[in-house]
């Protein structure tokens, strides 16, 4: 009998009613579970599963009828946003000078005044206040920890101290032969071979050991004891999350700011020759041989005696501060080993040829000052002469050349000698010249380290004193830049022809280091002082001016207007008379008269820092000279028809004659600045007059045959010159010009424009303002980058404000959408290295970020309410169906012209209103069934609805895309002046929506940059119209939200239907959209964002079941979930203080993962406790985005999802990352707040509780190696004989269920061997890890009555969790944790994990054979998953999903 007792004792004791009733009503209210078996037996209406999308709580109403009732505080908090949330900022802009570059006129042009405005006005900047408490920022990053571990108290734990086991025993050993009282102690005992008992001293008493206390008492001591000194924060001794999964991180932009290239700082320290007789005058440039391009401006510098320098005092007047620059940085954009550093040396014109002038400096030698002083003395005196009569005149004279590379390679790998105090540190001697006797293995090392094109940085070499000791001569005949180019190719030759000839001995030594960050005393091109700037009085250092050598793609941001002119050669051959010592004089000119020259041109060096005037060098006796001058000029930033450079060309009377003038003009020719409006610049032939131009000669070209002129040649170019201009207001591109001068033209209504050859009237001004709109993708990249933020800013004024072209409205919002989808594709396929993670342009996100603002929101601070338009307001709609809310007493008249732009449109409606209720009346529109409803506080969100409604819709889209038109005076009349303004965010939705083809998909392309263009305009309309603080159902008008519901639907269809085709743009798509809605949760209604985002996922939903591999799709719609998710303010829009309610009908909710899958029953709980540990209707409505993420959850681990197992890793961090987020949130640093957090993840519970048998075995009881990957219920029969059998379970309740083929607990028993793929170590470490945080913060009360009502198998799945969850945490000691850091958190074993996830992310054979090929099926207990050890490519008969179809066949014949 006792044995039948204690057998008895084993039986559960349910009787059959309660197991009829508990297994009825399990199965009864759990649809998806019927519907994974494949039965569909009386399913509740009510009932929503997983994979379908509830409906969402109205958010505002919900927030409007439940007013908190808690005091202000972290939990009050909890409710709502807070009210500074959201703010536009206005960030003043860093200027590098002291001084902000303007124009000096005050008269400018339209454009220009744009263009400063642009370069000058504030950041607008959108500031969401929290933003950096959103996930994406999570603070738990691995830096972070380290410093928090640092506070933490260090642990010393037994088992590091306990020794190895083999020399554990040795060590026993020899305590036994040093015991001491050995023969005092009976042999054999247990004390003799340890201890030493006599000479041990007592184990102090414990206190309070045996005193009586209540139970109670000492476990509330325990409680706080182990609450001691316990860290806050969970997350934070867990490791961080890995940062390639932060796919909800929004980079901020880059601030715009003026591009530099790799900066180089070169010091001019001293120009030393064999004889000083006369000053020398010095310029710098680098040159760029392979693409034949000088790639800076001159660098002029001095570095004479203050001696020298007083033999021209009567020609210079006294030097500006500016002009006595010795040092200049340089910027290289981008660099190469083909780049050199030319310098050029001039001296005062003389009578002789360059050979002859130079001959005393190639054969006198300082040494030998002494022997030839009379002749040096006779040198001297001839200088004075020359200095005297000619001293502002200059002839060629010498010029050598530094390969920059080569100087820099060889300067990073330098050793100093710290000793040698002649040269300095760092000091070598020489460029290439200097080498030329250094033999064979000299000249191999330069060819060796100048030849391919190895990356080349500027930027961390070590500071260089170069001396260059020698120059070469000027050759009178190869002055130009090609002769320049074939020398510099030369120099890298082995064998130069330049090392043959005879050179200039000097020594100029030059300084070339990495430019300082912030550099002292710097001026700008413009002669501009940078910060910092102490002193005025120091000499400073210049900022040279880059020509890159290939395109730069940077918006200007700051003003700038200069012009380059480069005379190159004159041919005079041909000319009558006396004219060989040929200098030309440039002048910008005003007018026409002398006096008109204007002081622009910039000083070389040792001069005033502007002149009127600039000569070009003399060549002695040469009637066709060549010119190597660079002539700069401040260009006016007005300029009229009047503008021009004018070239006066002289015969320089070199020897001193009686009667005979200094200079002789030869000849005139000039070049107008303006040509149709558009500044004139390029490559020049020009003829050259023998007379003064006549009168009025600047407004014509040259070219023009002028009445009665003589022009040498017979009127044929023959002075070569060009013109650049480096200009941040001219575009020098013929389209950009033609759209800025049309949209100033409207602008300032001045008609007619003229544009090039055309005279355009008012009446045709809007089909050519649309064809220059058009046009604007023919215009070169570069011009439309350098303009970008004006032309952007000009396309979007013509959005908000259509034009008036005669007396009519015209609208442009279709053209300027195109236009705009046009300029951002063609920027994102040219500067792909310019993106960021999610494919963003940086241009375009930093224009979005800082520089777009509304136009002129600050003149117009009010605003009319949604759709409508106030009288006298700031804003009116131009098109008909904005004009909606207008009162319908007034009776507006139409003109019965229309626009261009709609010639489909016929009619003359009586009154905007008349015509929107004709066609409401005609169509049966009814705003009540439109995709957004307005109706009362419990009416959801819908859906939008595929019915006539839908069509209505975008009819009425249609009626508001065409361009009415309305009279000007009528207008004028209604508001007190002229109109428009409309809504930018409310335009490019409605553009979007209806357009079609290649603007759609351009526009798909690049949907990032509209919708946070939308965004920032919705934030700035709010803003400026004083909404912010206004009920967020009253901020947009309804059309706009139908506009927004239609957009979302359209881009999740889209997303549905072509992920497979083009992943790439779909991944970048989602991922767009999901920021979309995150920003949308700040400034609408957050009731309407939910319904979007259930828009989206019913779409994907519907898709996966017609899927045989989902995991895509799922994948991506695990992305969207996480980057909206990731919002700030995600605990609120959760409603965390909500009352969960059961439904109103009296049917059970939704179960959880947990009761609908598992194959045991629960006793009925209480309803509403029930609701917050299961994933309810309920709780999926009221706490939806959480619901949403747990949902994801429960279906991915699901172990029936098939080709989902790759994503359990993703789905498991996005659940992670929310949580880690919540821990370190300051927000929720209370404990009442966390615990209303962590009521929001209560259902994860029971969705762990359900995966255990697929979670990572960390107990390492039965094998040492862990529990095998592939778990089997029979694994724990030996353990559930106390258990009732499901099928017997099932028979007693009366139902014809299907045994289910997977162990619903560790105790329980199955009748299959259903195998379940387990989880990574390190998945289930963060599932655990989850689950722990939960339980430490919700409210225990609430564990304790969910607990309470838990069934035997239920809490005997919980303890087996918390029993993993002991051994998963536990500390194993050093070798151990050693261990596991090899085996799991290496970076290589996640990517390996990575890449099996990958290929394991579909269904069928192939996964079971990648996972056959792991090894995995035959690591079973039994040593072979089916038993036997048959070396089979894969077995039907035994796969697990044949299995189920025969059981299942059998069930339901």
């Amino acid at each position: 009998m006792a044995e039948r007792r204690a057998f008895a004792q084993k039986i559960s004791r349910t009787v059959a009613a309660e197991v009829r009733k508990q297994i009825s009503g399990q199965y009864g209210s759990s649809p998806q579970l019927l519907k994974n078996l494949n039965v569909g037996a009386n399913v509740s209406h009510h009932s929503v599963p997983l994979t379908e999308a509830v409906d969402p709580v109205d958010f505002e109403d919900y927030v409007l009828m439940h007013p908190p009732i808690i005091d202000p505080g972290p939990l009050r908090d909890l409710l709502e946003f807070p009210p500074d949330d959201i703010e536009v900022i206005y960030s003043p802009r860093e200027c590098r000078t002291l001084v902000q570059a303007v124009p000096e006129e005050s008269d400018v042009d339209p454009h220009v005044r744009d263009c400063v405005k642009t370069y000058t006005e504030d950041w607008a900047i959108v500031n969401r206040k929290y933003h950096k408490l959103s996930t994406g920022f999570n603070p738990n990053t691995l830096d972070k920890q380290k410093e928090r571990q640092k506070g933490l108290p260090k642990q010393i734990f037994e088992s590091d101290e306990i020794p190895d086991t083999n020399s554990y025993q040795d060590d026993q050993d020899d305590l036994k032969r040093r015991s001491v009282s050995i023969d005092d102690t009976p042999r054999g005992s247990w004390a003799c071979s340890i201890f030493d008992l006599k000479n041990s001293l007592p184990d102090a008493v414990l206190p309070n050991l045996l005193d009586r206390s209540p139970i109670e008492e000492i476990d509330q001591q325990n409680e706080e004891q182990r609450k001691a000194n316990r860290h806050k924060e969970l997350f934070a001794l867990y490791p961080a999350p890995d940062e390639d999964d932060t796919i909800e991180r929004h980079s901020i932009p880059e601030v715009p700011r003026e591009h530099f290239g790799q900066r180089l700082l070169v010091k001019c320290l001293s120009l030393k020759f064999e004889i000083e007789i006369e000053p020398i005058f010095a310029s710098l440039a680098l040159y760029d041989v392979r693409e034949k391009k000088k790639i800076s401006e001159n660098f002029f510098f001095d570095l004479n005696s203050e001696q020298i320098k007083g033999m021209l005092r009567p020609h210079v007047p006294p030097a500006a501060i500016s002009t006595l620059a010795r040092s200049a940085i340089f910027s290289i954009t981008y660099p190469c080993q083909d780049v050199f550093l030319v310098i050029k040396l001039e001296k005062v014109l003389q009578q002789g040829d360059i050979g002859e002038c130079a001959e005393p400096y190639m054969i006198f030698k300082e040494s030998d000052t002494t022997k030839n002083k009379e002749k040096l003395e006779k040198l001297r005196s001839q200088a004075e002469q020359f200095c005297l009569r000619l001293g502002k005149y200059r002839m060629p004279f010498a010029w050598t050349a530094i390969h920059l590379m080569n100087i820099v390679n060889s300067a990073g790998s330098l050793e100093r000698d710290s000793t040698d105090s002649e040269i300095g540190a760092g000091e070598r001697k020489g460029s290439w010249s200097e080498r030329r006797n250094s033999g064979l293995v000299g000249r191999r090392s330069l060819e060796r380290t100048t030849s391919g094109d190895e990356s080349c940085n500027l930027s961390s070499f070590r500071p260089a004193t170069l001396t260059v000791t020698n120059f070469f001569k000027q050759e009178g005949d190869r002055l130009s830049d090609e002769d320049l180019y074939k020398f510099l190719a030369d120099m890298r030759r082995p064998s130069s022809v330049l090392r043959r000839l005879r050179p200039i001995t000097a020594q100029l030594k030059i300084d070339i280091s990495p430019a300082p960050e912030n550099p002292h005393y710097c001026l700008t091109p413009e002669l501009l002082q940078v910060k910092p700037y102490p002193d005025t009085r120091v000499r400073p250092t210049k900022d040279i001016l880059e020509f890159p050598s290939r395109d730069v793609y940077v918006p200007y941001t700051t003003y700038r207007n200069l012009l380059y002119v480069y005379p190159q050669s004159l041919n005079f051959a041909n000319r009558q008379g006396s004219a060989r010592n040929i200098t030309v004089k440039v002048q910008f000119m005003s007018g026409e008269d002398q006096n008109n020259a204007m002081q622009v041109i910039f000083g070389k060096s040792s001069c005033a820092e502007f002149t009127k005037e600039s000569y070009t060098a003399v060549i002695y006796h040469n009637r066709s000279p060549d010119f190597h001058e660079e002539i700069k000029i401040k260009l006016p930033a007005y300029l009229t028809d009047h503008h021009h450079l004018l070239f006066t060309f002289y015969h320089v009377s070199c020897q001193q004659k009686q009667n005979t003038p200094l200079e002789t003009p030869v000849g005139y020719t000039w070049i107008p600045m303006l040509q149709n409006g558009r500044l004139k610049t390029g490559q020049f032939c020009l003829p050259v007059s023998l007379e003064k131009p006549p009168q009025s000669y600047s407004v014509l070209s040259p070219e023009v045959p002028l009445p009665g002129m003589k022009w040498v040649d017979n009127h044929k170019g023959v002075f070569n010159v060009e013109v650049i201009a480096v200009s941040s207001v001219h575009t020098q591109d013929p389209y950009l010009d033609k759209f800025f001068a049309l949209v100033h033209a409207l602008e300032e209504h001045a008609f007619p424009v003229r544009i090039g050859d055309l005279r355009i009237l008012e009446n045709d001004l809007e089909n050519e303002l649309k064809n220059s709109i058009s046009a604007l993708s023919s215009a070169q990249l570069e011009p439309v980058v350098r303009f970008l933020h004006q032309l952007l800013d000009k396309l979007v004024l013509l959005v908000v404000r259509p034009p008036i072209i005669a007396g009519q409205i015209v609208n442009m919002g279709q053209p300027s959408f195109e236009a705009m989808t046009s300029i951002v594709n063609r920027l994102h396929k040219n500067l792909e290295a310019n993106q960021d993670q999610h494919g963003r342009n940086n241009l375009l996100a930093s224009y979005i970020y800082y520089v777009f603002r509304l136009p002129s929101t600050e003149s117009n601070p009010s605003s009319p309410g949604p759709g409508g338009c106030v009288l006298g307001g700031s804003m009116h709609y131009a098109t008909m169906a904005r004009s909606a809310a207008r009162l319908a007493s007034l009776s507006l008249s139409r003109s019965r012209s229309l626009s261009n732009s709609n010639p489909d449109i016929s009619g003359t409606p009586t009154s905007p209103d008349d015509e929107v209720r004709t066609i409401i009346g005609s169509k049966g529109l009814d705003r009540s069934n439109s995709w957004v409803n307005a109706g009362g506080p419990t009416v959801p969100w819908r859906s939008p609805p595929r019915s006539s409604t839908e069509v209505m819709q975008a009819m009425d889209r249609s009626n508001r895309m065409s361009s009415h038109t309305e009279s000007t005076s009528f207008l004028q009349t209604l508001t007190g002046r002229l109109p428009t303004k409309k809504l930018l965010h409310e335009e490019l939705a409605l553009q979007w929506v209806v357009s079609s083809g290649s603007v759609r998909e351009s526009a798909l392309h690049q949907a990032w940059f509209f919708f946070e263009l939308m965004v920032k305009s919705m934030v700035h309309h709010l803003y400026f119209s004083d909404k912010l603080d206004t009920s967020r159902k009253a901020r947009f008008p309804e059309r706009f939200m139908d506009d927004i519901a239609a957009l979302v639907s359209m881009i999740a269809g889209d997303i549905v239907t072509r992920f497979q085709k083009d992943i790439e743009l779909i991944e970048r798509l989602n991922v767009s959209l999901a920021f979309f809605l995150n920003d949308l949760f700040s400034v609408m209604d957050r009731g309407f964002v939910f319904t979007l985002t259930k828009t989206y996922w019913k779409q994907v939903s519907s898709k996966l079941y017609a899927l045989q591999t989902p995991s895509m799709l799922v994948s991506l719609r695990l992305d969207f979930l996480r980057i909206v998710c990731s919002h700030e303010h995600y605990v609120t829009l959760n409603l965390p203080c909500s009352l969960l309610t059961p439904p109103s009908s009296p049917s059970p909710s939704v179960s959880s993962a947990t009761s609908q899958s598992s194959g045991f029953s629960t006793i009925v709980q209480d309803q509403k406790i029930a609701n917050m540990f299961e994933l309810s209707v309920p709780f999926r409505q009221q706490h939806y985005l959480a619901g949403l993420v747990l949902t994801e959850l429960a279906l991915i681990l699901d172990p029936e999802a098939e080709g989902l197992f790759g994503l359990h890793k993703k789905v498991i961090n996005v659940v992670h990352n929310l949580l880690s987020s919540h821990d370190s949130d300051p927000r929720y640093a209370d404990v009442d707040v966390k615990a209303r957090v962590a009521t929001l993840y209560l259902p994860i519970i029971g969705i762990i509780m359900e995966s255990v048998p697929q979670l990572y075995d960390f107990t390492e009881s039965l094998n040492q190696r862990g529990r095998p990957n592939v778990v089997t219920a029979d694994d724990y029969e030996s353990e559930s004989s106390n258990m009732i059998n499901q099928t017997v379970a099932m028979a007693i309740a009366g139902a014809s269920v299907p045994q289910l083929s997977r162990p619903s607990s560790f105790l329980l028993t199955s009748g299959t061997g259903r195998q379940y793929t387990a989880f990574s170590a390190e998945s289930s470490r963060s599932l655990l890890i989850c689950l722990l945080w939960v339980l430490k913060n919700a409210d225990n009360m609430i564990l304790q009555k969910w607990f309470a009502d838990l069934s035997i198998l239920q809490l005997n799945r919980l303890l087996d969790l918390m029993y993993l969850c002991v051994s998963c945490f536990e500390y194993k000691g050093k070798k151990a944790f050693e261990r596991m850091n090899s085996l799991t958190f290496k970076k290589s074993k996640d990517m390996k994990a990575k890449l099996e996830e990958a290929i394991l992310g579909s269904i069928g054979a192939r996964q079971e054979m990648v996972r056959r090929s792991r090894g995995q099926l035959e690591r079973s207990p039994s040593g072979s998953a089916f038993g036997s050890q048959e070396n089979l490519r894969w077995r039907k008969d035994m796969t697990h999903w044949r299995q189920n179809s025969e059981k299942l066949d059998k069930l339901f014949p």
